[in-house]
């Protein structure tokens, strides 16, 4: 298939309204062809909060270059390959696009975290939509019908694994799966999910496919508590709603992942959930503020740190685990016409718990 064959066109954000429903459709270019690309047929992309931000540009240290496509959850086909292609890709294969879209990868020399197979670290990290590329090109995102990017950023989905729950996996899971991996989530720890939404609730469906001991969903009210549990949590914390949930579960987790993108959050407390060499993982994105507990980290050599999406390996790994383990999300699917109205309802928390758009 040539160029000419794929229609690039989509849902553009002209200006920071698109973020209030107003995205239009139109045809968009896309970046230069270079024989290390793919071209896919876009068949589902699914909606990430971080949509409304890249829209709205609200993020000063990354601002939006306008006109926009918003989407970086993309599942579809390949129907055109560079003859430069190293990963083994075929047309015709089903393949899955996360956060990323490029890094060095050796243009530059390889930095360290290219190396290391560590990818999403790389300081020419680019982003899939809402982005630029290292040439300065705008990076378009999957709310289309086709999507080009660097081969080696395309994954291919195993069969056992539906295109729809693939979709979500590609931020919102992976964003969870790799701190949950790379910090040891297994049948010796106990695991606490802060925020239970279209990330947490990934968080709760991979630490139990990791063989966690315990699983701890903690969120604000006890409105989730009942779907926590069917999603496989052994307890549930509302930290609103029970005065004394922090010392009552003082030091009973081995592992934390916050997925709260407020910085006002108790954070003082959730860092006394821990046991000792216990570790806490930021993976929200505040921003309203920053958050520092420093006399908690001193209690018990507590460990506060982060994590950004996955590397390629690492996407491969989760979506094998969820086939294997068969890891099915909860997702609702929504004609791609509708992705306007699906953002907003993202935004206004109605989502249970991930939107995925279907071409």
């Amino acid at each position: 298939m040539s160029s000419t064959d794929c229609q690039f066109e989509g849902w553009m954000g002209l200006d920071p309204s698109a973020a209030d429903g107003k995205m239009v459709w139109q045809k968009f270019t896309p970046k230069q062809w270079e024989e290390t690309d793919v071209d896919i047929k876009v068949s589902h992309c699914g909606i990430c909060g971080s949509d409304e931000h890249s829209l709205r540009s609200s993020w000063e240290w990354l601002p939006t270059k306008y006109p926009c496509c918003a989407g970086h959850e993309i599942v579809g086909t390949v129907v055109r390959i560079g003859s430069q292609v190293k990963n083994s890709l075929q047309v015709g294969d089903r393949v899955g696009v996360g956060a990323q879209t490029e890094a060095c990868l050796g243009r530059l020399g390889y930095c360290a975290d290219c190396a290391s197979g560590n990818e999403q670290y790389c300081p020419r990290f680019s982003t899939t939509a809402c982005g630029t590329y290292i040439n300065g090109e705008t990076a378009y995102g999957g709310y289309a019908l086709y999507h080009r990017c660097p081969a080696h950023f395309a994954i291919k989905i195993p069969d056992g694994l539906a295109s729809h729950l693939a979709a979500p996996m590609l931020c919102g899971g992976i964003t969870i799966y790799s701190p949950l991996k790379h910090h040891g989530c297994g049948p010796e720890k106990r695991v606490g999910i802060i925020g239970i939404g279209g990330i947490g609730h990934f968080g709760i469906l991979f630490a139990k496919a990791l063989g966690a001991q315990e699983v701890v969903a903690i969120s604000r009210r006890e409105n989730k508590r009942e779907e926590a549990l069917q999603l496989g949590a052994n307890r549930y914390i509302a930290t609103e709603d029970e005065p004394d949930w922090a010392e009552k579960h003082a030091r009973s987790l081995d592992i934390i992942v916050s997925t709260v993108s407020s910085a006002n959050i108790p954070i003082d407390k959730y860092i006394g959930l821990l046991a000792t060499d216990g570790t806490l993982i930021q993976i929200g994105l505040p921003a309203d503020g920053s958050m520092t507990a420093p006399f908690a980290f001193l209690l018990n050599r507590r460990k506060v740190t982060s994590s950004m999406c996955g590397s390629p390996k690492e996407i491969r790994e989760m979506f094998n685990l969820a086939a294997v383990k068969s890891v099915h999300p909860w997702v609702q699917v929504v004609p791609m016409k509708d992705a306007n109205q699906a953002l907003l309802d993202t935004v206004a928390g109605k989502a249970r718990f991930r939107y995925v758009l279907e071409n």
